[in-house]
């Protein structure tokens, strides 16, 4: 590679590619003569609404597709993805029966960058997944590439979703790929390695952008830090540029979309290359380095009109990155209970799936949850704490007035509404336990986007948080102190999980699952908690020994709840490879965790149709469509059930 650096004719260009283009299949009426066949019109009652809701984005994907934002276009493949993952065990049928009793099912993906060139493949899922994998990845791209880049939150939207575009096509290529090794050039494992490079060093580049921009740290530190980035990015783009220069078929393919690409690539890895040889020098010694680098911390906590709502959206990353995540996915807390999850596991084991367009209301289940469990008594140990009503609304706004201005404070009131809407629905005793978990779940991540701006201290009329005991409500905390707040939340967020899992049904399957997944989470809870109170102190039941009596309570739930509800046959028969909707409940896990493992920044969730909190034109704005249902409350039966129980024990 030369050593003449080439003049960069757009430094602040950034590539994306388009998505692939798909034939319109009917999926509903062969898939749905396949259940019928293989088990039963039942069978068919209990998944019918996945098969429709299937169909419904893949005809979206050919018909509206065009028409949807990029946000729309993200939630309508990712909920087709999870629908396509939950029916894939019909598809195996299907293949290995096709022509006797199920109908041909053909896939036709066209070419993203020639659509000259198709494949057409006959009942193969897996390729029909990789397109859809591919499109993520296109669609995130274009996220990144449509990002104002010229401002701090865009900035940091941009890199994170150029993350996630590669880390898509690494799982392209590592995972899928193997798969549809006859299909277009586009899906090649050549094009998916190319692609995650592309994209790992733009998603680079930007952070490089942030840490250059950071005067948050020493000089020191951001010299090292840059010097580092300027490195890792001249290696990515020379791997990308050098995969594309070697390989003449994949050259031409990539011209044939645009022609600049290539040389856009050379003049990167050029560029960065002559800059991280004059930066190798502020490279620290080893015994100098810092042990960690964070992300979040690439904007510096100032006056900086411009910065704020970057700084509010990196809040919500930092409450994600938790030392301890949660590891299990506790697939029944959410199919059941949560009344924004667009699956449900409704009565008698049916599974619905909301149309992925749609806002709730959600149907909800009243047959998991009867408190019929004998371990009632057990409800003493996990009481909930008692809040002071408090308006947050008026002084947090005021806060960012003062500091910043009131257009600073027009552009996040939006969350500041969500705030205060939250923490007064968190309070009402008339919500069922699994609302106002869901309520709980979504001000605890609001807490964190405002945390950084804490304490209010320009504020004329600061908030002061009030908390009950909980084991002694004569005794309370009064403080400006959020982590009081964030402490309180996340202990009546464990008590909350251990009150489900205690109120359900142990003698059906689905309600012994949802009781041990409600119990992981209560533990998950508690030990988040366990790091928050060491920034605050409050009321005794907040101190270490309590949180850990309550911690090893949980545990020894788990050890005492019957098991006899998974034995037998009766069990056998719904747990059983031959029941369909266990089969759809074991792709939709497989799912919902390859994309946990791939979509992991918070912050893109504001983008989507269905946050509580959205950024739009760089505001944060509340979500209107995602009131909590009232008809929720007329159908869940554990709010009545658990009442008297709650009185009693209390008392």
């Amino acid at each position: 590679m030369s050593n003449d650096v080439p003049e960069l004719v757009n430094p602040e260009r950034v590539l994306s590619i388009p998505v692939k283009k798909t034939d319109a299949v009917g999926l509903y009426l062969p898939l749905r003569k396949f259940v019928a066949t293989k088990y039963s019109e039942n069978d068919v009652d209990k998944v019918d609404s996945i098969l429709e809701s299937l169909n419904k984005c893949r005809t979206d994907m050919v018909e509206r597709i065009g028409n949807l934002s990029l946000p729309k276009k993200r939630d309508c493949l990712v909920h087709y993805f999870k629908c396509l993952c939950m029916v894939e065990p019909l598809f195996t049928f299907i293949s290995c029966n096709a022509g006797a009793n199920a109908d041909p099912i053909i896939f036709v993906w066209y070419d993203a960058f020639n659509t000259d060139r198709f494949s057409s493949q006959r009942n193969n899922i897996q390729l029909e997944k990789a397109a859809v994998l591919f499109n993520l990845g296109a669609i995130y791209s274009q996220i990144a590439a449509s990002c104002d880049r010229t401002t701090a939150l865009g900035r940091h939207l941009a890199m994170e979703a150029f993350k996630v575009a590669a880390n898509f096509f690494l799982k392209l290529w590592k995972v899928f790929g193997k798969d549809c090794s006859t299909a277009t050039l586009d899906l090649s494992l050549f094009f998916a390695e190319f692609l995650h490079l592309l994209f790992s060093a733009q998603a680079s580049e930007i952070e490089l952008q942030q840490q250059i921009n950071n005067n948050h740290a020493s000089y020191t530190l951001q010299q090292h830090q840059c010097a580092l980035k300027f490195i890792s990015d001249f290696k990515l783009y020379r791997r990308a540029y050098e995969m594309i220069r070697t390989d003449s078929a994949a050259r031409k393919h990539v011209c044939s979309l645009d022609q600049t690409w290539v040389t856009h690539l050379y003049q990167k890895a050029t560029f960065f290359h002559a800059e991280a040889r004059q930066r190798k020098s502020f490279i620290l010694p080893k015994n100098e380095q810092p042990q960690q680098f964070s992300s979040v911390q690439y904007c510096a906590l100032d006056h900086d009109e411009e910065c704020v709502t970057e700084i509010l959206v990196r809040g919500i990353c930092s409450a994600a990155r938790k030392k301890i995540p949660n590891n299990k996915l506790t697939l029944y807390v959410d199919l059941i209970l949560s009344e924004y999850n667009i699956f449900k596991i409704i009565e008698d084991g049916k599974l619905v799936a909301n149309p992925w367009d749609m806002p709730p209301p959600y149907p909800t289940n009243s047959a998991i949850l009867s408190s019929s469990s004998s371990l009632s008594h057990y409800l003493a140990f996990f009481p909930l704490k008692k809040s002071e009503p408090l308006d947050l609304y008026e002084p947090v706004r005021n806060h960012f007035v003062h500091r910043y201005s009131e257009s600073v404070a027009k552009r996040v009131e939006g969350l500041l509404e969500m705030l205060d809407k939250l923490r007064k629905e968190m309070q009402r005793d008339d919500h069922s336990l699994p609302i106002r978990r869901d309520c709980l779940i979504r001000y605890f991540t609001c807490l964190c986007m405002i945390e950084p701006f804490f304490p209010i201290n320009t504020s004329s009329n600061p908030p002061i948080f009030v908390w009950y005991d909980a084991f002694n409500p004569q005794e309370h905390s009064s403080q400006h102190n959020i982590h009081l707040e964030k402490a309180s939340v996340l202990f009546n967020l464990g008590a909350l999980c251990a009150r489900i899992a205690l109120s359900c049904n142990l003698t059906t399957i689905q309600g012994h699952r949802l009781s041990m997944d409600a119990l992981s989470d209560a533990s998950y809870w508690f030990i988040l908690l366990s790091f928050e109170i060491k920034k605050a102190c409050g009321t005794i039941d907040l101190s270490q020994p309590f949180i850990e009596m309550m911690a090893n309570q949980v545990v020894h739930l788990k050890y005492e709840f019957p098991h006899r509800s998974i034995t037998g046959s009766h069990v056998s028969a719904e747990t059983g490879t031959s029941d369909v909707t266990e089969q759809f409940l074991s792709g939709y896990r497989k799912a919902h965790s390859l994309l946990q493992g791939v979509c992991q920044p918070p912050c893109l969730d504001l983008l989507s149709e269905v946050s509580p909190v959205k950024i739009n034109n760089g505001n944060l704005v509340a979500n209107a469509t995602l009131e909590p249902p009232n008809l929720a409350l007329q159908n869940m039966s554990l709010q009545e059930t658990t009442s008297s129980n709650i009185t009693v024990e209390e008392n």
